[in-house]
This record gives structure tokens, sequence and C-alpha cells, in this order.
């Protein structure tokens, strides 16, 4: 039986300030006491790593609070990951993220794939300088339902074009949506090569994420 004495709000808080130390300590604490590592993710995990993007797009936490905080999750995370799989517990969705071909840029992309994975996504992070083949080829073998895109660079902007391009002619729109984000990329940039979403920050690529994994 669970041992309902046990403090599980501590991860939550040890998310939300970025103790990595006591977020681990927490999570080992509670699968000893033989508590479902499902309730952990979404009665505690979850719900932290939404009230950290909650916060950042209040001016309230910023990216290195969110670097921080991620980084606690994802510890706790690395623990309990291979259970999930083991009773097989489906993600949220699935997204293959990377930067575009030819952009070496890689902080803004990572934080988008650590809320993400705070979020409930599997998340495949492909790196840098990625090419349109690439992302469809890890697509297909993954089962995505997503695959967000990465520039910072004007100059690899159109690059995120080839990537919706090499989707559609793959035939594999129907289901797996293309999202894209980064400095320069706007709404109407977006909408003008036909990507299916975009965000201008990681909390909100977590709720458009979410949002068209439902659709």
């Amino acid at each position: 039986m669970a041992d309902e004495t046990l403090d599980l709000h501590k991860l939550h808080e040890a998310i939300l300030t970025g103790d990595l130390k006591v977020a681990v300590d927490v999570t080992n604490a509670a699968l000893a006491a033989r508590i479902d590592p499902q309730r952990l993710v979404t009665e505690q995990m979850i719900p932290a790593m939404d009230e950290v993007g909650r916060r950042f797009q209040n001016h309230e936490y910023f990216v290195p609070e969110l670097l921080i905080a991620a980084r606690a999750m994802k510890g706790s995370l690395e623990i309990l990951r291979p259970l999930l799989v083991e009773r097989g517990i489906e993600p949220v969705g699935r997204v293959v993220i990377g930067t575009v071909k030819g952009d070496l840029h890689d902080i803004g992309k990572g934080l988008v794939a650590a809320m993400l994975e705070g979020g409930g996504f599997d998340v495949f992070d492909l790196g840098v300088d990625v090419a349109p083949e690439t992302f469809v080829r890890h697509a297909r073998e993954t089962g995505a339902n997503l695959i967000a895109v990465s520039a910072l660079l004007t100059t690899t902007m159109m690059g995120m074009k080839a990537v919706v391009e090499a989707v559609r002619e793959a035939g594999i729109h129907g289901q797996c949506r293309v999202i894209v984000g980064g400095a320069p990329v706007t709404q109407q940039f977006a909408e003008s090569i036909g990507a299916d979403g975009y965000s201008d920050n990681a909390s909100g690529a977590v709720t458009l994420a979410r949002r068209l994994c439902t659709v």
C-alpha cells in the first residue's frame, strides 16, 4: 500500500524552485513507498511545469528559472520514464524537434524541448542543423504527432518551409503537423509557409502542442 504520509507536493515545489536534488529524492522516496509513478507525473510534475510557464508569461520567471526548473523535472522524469514505458502509459503526444538546416543555435530549441517533456510529451531532440528529410524520417520512425522546427537566423528561416513541404510530400501531414518558432519567426511568416502553428516562447509552444494533439 502507498505511504500517504509522504508529502508529494515537495516534488511540485522542487521543480518550481529548480531543486534537482530534492526532486530526485522525493521521486525515489515516492517509488519506495509504492506510489503510482503516473500520479507523480499528472498531479505534481505537469502542474509544476504549467506553473513555471505561467510565471514566465507573466514575467515572474525568466530563461534561467525555466532552465533550472526543466533540469529538476528531467531528473525526476528520468527515474520515472522506464516505469511508465513498462506500464504502457501513453504520453500526451510525440514531438520530433530540431533546429533547421544551416542553423547551429541550440538554447531556445533545448528549452522548448524541456518544457514539452515537462508537459507530458515524448520528445525526440534531433539537435541542430537538421535536414528536412531527417525530420520526416524520425517522425515516421517515432510515430510523432508534431514536428517542431526552430531557427534563430533570418538566413535559415526559409529552411522551415522546406520542412513543411517535405512533410506534405511524404504524405504524413495528416498525422504529423509542423510548428515553428525562433527569434526572427512571426505568426505571419508561419502562415506564409504553411506551418500548422507558431509560438514565440517555450510555454506557448506547450499550449500549442497540446491543442494540436487533441484536434
